[in-house]
C-alpha cells in the first residue's frame, strides 16, 4: 500500500507570555485552508498532535497542556486604521477540536513581532530604533489589541531584562493594549448584576461575578468552593472530582451568561468562559520556589483553562481580573481590598501580576476604555512543520 508524502508549510514556533504557539501567515497555509472549515482545522489538529488519548501530543507541536497547544493565523487588515488580522485557534488535546471562540492574550504579545517579520506591517511604522507601534484586529472577539514593539537596527529586538513570573529567563517588554475590549454596546455584566447567585444543581448556590471583558470570565470566592486561594497546580490538578466540579460549574455559568443554551454544549465550548475564583492576599511559594510575600499584591487569583489549573494566568483573564478589580463591589474588587483603582497586582501560581484598567460607569453601565499590560515574547523556531497529505483530503 502506497502512501501520499507529507506536505510541509512555513511556520514560526513562538513563545508570547506563558504560552506557546505555531504562527502561520494565512497566505502560506494551502489554499484549502486559507478559508474557515474543516481542512484548516484537520492541518492544525496534526501539526499540535491532537486528538491524542494518550495526552502527551508526543506526535506533534503541542505541549500537552493549555498553554502549549495553541496556533495563531495572522494575515495584512483591510480594516481600516489596523496593520493585521490575527486569528487564534485553542487545539483540545485528547479531542478532535479546534476552539475559535475567543482570544489568547499571552500570544497577542508575539503576534506584533510575528507580523513585522513576515513583512505584513508597513515599513513606513516601522523606526529604525525605538518602538513600533502594531494594530491588530482580534478576529476571534472583533476587539482591537495595540502592540507596542521594541525594534532595534530595524529588527525586532527580542532580548531584554524584563522578567516575566512564569517564564524561566527574561526577555525584551513588550507593552499589550486591550482596547475597548467590551463594546459599549455590548453588557459586561451580561447578566445585570456585578454578583450573582450562581445554583448549580447537586453541587451548590456560589457568589459570581461573571463579566465580559478581554474574555467572558466566571470569578468565585475560593472560601466558598473549600480554597484558600493560593493553590498550585497539583493541589487541584491531581484531582478529578474537583475539576468535574469546577467544569459543571463553568457550563451553568456559560448557560447564566447567555453562552450556551444547555450544559451538553460547554463541551464544544472549552476555550471561554473561563472559571476562576479569588482570595485576599496571603503568602505563599510559587510553583518555582519564589516566596511571594501578601504585602506584594492586592489579592490572590486563580483560574483554570481547558479544564486544568492554569500554571500562571492568561493573558486574556487578566484583562477580566483588571477590568472587574476597577469596578466597585465585584468579587475581584472586594478580595482586593474593595477600593477604586486603575490597577492591580495579583497572585498566581507561578508568582505576581500587575494589570492596568480604566473603568467608568455611564448611565448606570459600566464600560472599560482599555486594560494593559506588559509580556514579552520570542522567536523559538522557524521553518517549516510537516503533516501527512491525507489532512487535505
Amino acid at each position: 500500500m502506497t502512501h501520499k508524502p507529507q506536505i510541509k508549510i512555513p511556520a514560526t514556533y513562538i513563545r508570547g507570555g506563558t504560552s506557546k504557539g505555531v504562527f502561520f501567515s494565512l497566505t502560506d497555509l494551502p489554499e484549502a485552508a486559507q478559508v474557515a472549515g474543516k481542512v484548516r482545522d484537520n492541518i492544525l489538529l496534526r501539526v499540535i498532535g491532537s486528538p491524542d488519548p494518550y495526552g502527551k501530543q508526543t506526535d506533534g507541536m503541542g505541549g500537552a497542556t493549555s498553554s502549549t497547544s495553541k496556533t495563531v493565523i495572522v494575515a495584512k487588515s483591510e480594516k481600516a486604521e489596523h496593520d493585521v488580522d490575527y486569528l487564534f485557534g485553542q487545539v483540545a488535546i485528547d479531542k478532535a477540536f479546534v476552539d475559535w471562540s475567543g482570544n489568547c492574550g499571552n500570544l497577542t504579545a508575539a503576534v506584533g513581532a510575528f507580523a513585522i517579520s513576515q513583512g505584513l506591517v508597513d515599513t513606513k511604522r516601522i523606526p529604525e530604533n525605538g518602538i513600533a507601534t502594531v494594530r491588530i484586529w482580534q478576529a476571534n472577539i472583533e476587539k482591537t489589541i495595540i502592540a507596542h514593539v521594541p525594534i532595534t537596527n530595524g529588527e525586532v529586538q527580542e532580548t531584554g531584562d524584563f522578567e516575566l513570573d512564569g517564564v524561566t529567563f527574561p526577555a525584551a517588554e513588550v507593552a499589550v493594549e486591550f482596547i475597548a475590549p467590551v463594546d459599549p454596546r455590548e453588557p459586561m455584566f451580561p447578566t445585570g448584576n456585578l454578583v450573582d447567585d450562581l445554583e448549580v444543581p447537586d453541587i451548590g448556590s456560589f457568589k459570581a461575578t461573571m463579566i465580559n471583558a478581554g474574555i467572558p470570565t466566571i470569578f468565585l470566592n475560593a472560601e466558598d468552593i473549600g480554597y484558600v486561594g493560593n493553590e498550585l497546580q497539583d493541589d487541584i490538578n491531581n484531582d478529578d472530582a474537583a475539576l468535574k466540579r469546577f467544569e459543571t460549574i463553568r457550563a451553568y455559568g456559560a448557560i447564566k451568561m447567555g453562552l450556551i443554551d444547555n450544559v451538553e454544549q460547554a463541551a464544544a465550548r472549552q476555550h471561554t468562559p473561563k472559571i476562576a475564583f479569588v482570595a485576599k492576599p496571603s503568602n505563599y511559594t510559587s510553583s518555582s520556589g519564589k516566596a511571594i510575600s501578601q504585602d506584594d499584591i492586592d489579592l490572590q487569583v486563580r483560574a483554570l483553562s481547558m479544564g486544568k489549573l492554569h500554571h500562571a494566568m492568561m493573558g486574556t483573564a487578566a484583562v477580566a481580573i483588571g477590568t472587574a478589580a476597577a469596578i466597585p463591589n465585584t468579587l475581584v474588587n472586594l478580595a482586593a481590598g474593595g477600593s477604586e483603582r486603575q490597577d492591580v497586582t495579583f497572585g498566581h501560581p507561578s508568582g505576581t501580576l500587575k494589570v492596568g484598567a480604566e473603568a467608568s460607569e455611564v448611565d448606570g453601565n459600566w464600560r472599560v476604555d482599555k486594560a494593559i499590560m506588559s509580556r514579552s515574547a520570542r522567536v523559538l523556531m522557524e521553518g517549516w512543520v510537516r503533516v501527512p497529505a491525507q489532512v487535505l483530503d
